[in-house]
């Protein structure tokens, strides 16, 4: 899998559901990014396991 995925999330802070880009070329992936509803930072930890069109995403804050 390669390119970038649009994968859908829930915000651990506010609980907003957002939208974020996840790149299907890493395999495995750690990074933070801010919310785009109340900006805090969230951790994302992500996984596209080999043949999978879906990437597993874990959302935390980042200072948890």
């Amino acid at each position: 899998m390669s390119g970038l995925l649009p994968v859908s999330v829930q915000c651990p802070c506010c609980w907003e559901t957002i939208e974020v880009l996840i790149d299907g070329s890493v395999e495995e992936q750690e990074y933070v990014e801010d919310c785009q509803v109340c900006c805090r930072p969230l951790l994302f930890t992500v996984q596209v396991p080999f043949g999978s069109d879906e990437p597993v995403v874990d959302v935390r804050p980042e200072n948890d």
